[in-house]
């Protein structure tokens, strides 16, 4: 077998060679902007400009008989289609990025991304854990008594925020649904949730189940003040007026929205793609709305059981008083402490019900 020796280089190779790999890096930091991913499309992405490059492209001169070439010049505030570098992690909408444009085709590349405030992510169809939207501060999770509030989704949310570091609001719309004989149980959820210490905002917006006559904007004022200069994800079960509430804060947003099928009693999904719609499309420093495809389940199988019960905030503590420390806090559990407290009036059944259902799905194997 023949022997392959590697070249030596001399000192100077090698001092030429550093030299261009640090003259290539600096005619790429010259070209780097600043960006915020705005929409997720697959391999592409939606990216706004924020800042532009320290050095910007010159548009070449054209002979006079030469048809002009395609050139687009770049503008703070602009959006351009991006691919996305090799190695770099999955990114989503609200992710802060670096990147370089290309006006001789009008796309962009993202070179790097800047370290998240916090980060959502969901496992997909395919049980691969996708990241649905970065450096959220409030996660709002939209119910409403038409389709019926579920608390066992509403604590699902609640796991979610905690383990991603995002503040929860809870909001309830379609308010004046409350009226009816079915908004009994929704008032009795968000109460109970309240007496948890969870902030909660009231809306009524203007869905085609509204009762007639109904004020078709209110709570609105209330939920802005919550909300502003907020990065906000709108979460909750297909149905409940996320499109609409969306559409009433941000008129020119452009929703689709659904009216709920009659027979089936649920929402259509509306929402294709997660997107980022701004308060201010000139300043995404004053915050805007991450708009997700409707979910009516939350797969947690990635999160560990000490995550889960760690968004139960009033059933952690009593935890560690389980004469067991491997209990599973089932209703047969022995010296189970959390079930004492259900006896004792201290806290609610379902939650600690909704606990174990889903610390048992995440021991579930995504396969």
């Amino acid at each position: 077998m023949a022997l392959i020796r590697q070249r030596k280089l001399t000192k100077q190779q090698i001092r030429r060679i550093d030299k261009q790999q640090l003259d290539s890096q600096d005619s790429l930091d010259d070209s780097l902007m600043d960006g915020v991913v705005m929409a997720h499309y697959g391999k592409q992405l939606e990216v706004q400009i924020t800042s532009l490059p320290a050095v910007l492209p010159v548009q070449p001169e054209i002979a006079p008989d030469d048809p002009e070439p395609f050139w687009q010049a770049l503008e703070l505030g602009d959006i351009w289609r991006c691919h996305v570098r090799t190695n770099l992690p999955m990114l989503a909408a609200g992710d802060h990025v670096r990147w370089t444009a290309d006006p001789n085709t009008g796309f962009g590349r993202i070179e790097s991304v800047k370290p998240r405030t916090s980060l959502v992510s969901r496992p997909d169809r395919y049980h691969k854990l996708k990241p649905v939207a970065a450096n959220i501060d409030i996660l709002a999770i939209v119910f409403a008594p038409l389709p019926a509030a579920a608390a066992s989704l509403i604590d699902r949310y609640l796991v979610v925020c905690h383990h991603a570091g995002v503040k929860p609001l809870l909001v309830l719309n379609k308010a004046d649904l409350l009226a009816q004989e079915d908004g009994v149980d929704t008032s009795e959820i968000l109460a109970q949730y309240a007496a948890l210490g969870y902030e909660s905002v009231l809306t009524s917006v203007d869905c085609p189940e509204n009762i007639a006559g109904s004020d078709a904007q209110t709570g609105l004022d209330e939920l802005k003040r919550h909300i502003d200069k907020k990065l906000v994800i709108f979460a909750g079960q297909s149905g409940v007026g996320k499109s609409s509430l969306i559409n009433a804060l941000l008129p020119e947003s452009g929703q689709m929205v659904n009216v709920i099928s009659e027979n089936s009693k649920l929402g259509q999904h509306t929402t294709t793609t997660s997107r980022l719609l701004p308060f201010n499309p000139e300043d995404l420093t004053e915050g805007g709305i991450v708009d997700t495809p409707g979910i009516r389940e939350y797969g947690i199988w990635h999160l560990t059981p000490d995550d889960i019960i760690s968004g139960f905030i009033e059933l952690a503590p009593l935890a560690g008083d389980c004469q067991f420390r491997d209990c599973r806090h089932t209703h047969n559990s022995k010296g189970c402490a959390l079930w004492q407290a259900v006896a004792d009036g201290d806290v609610l059944q379902r939650r600690v019900e909704n606990l174990v259902t889903l610390s048992e799905e995440a021991d579930t194997k995504p396969y």
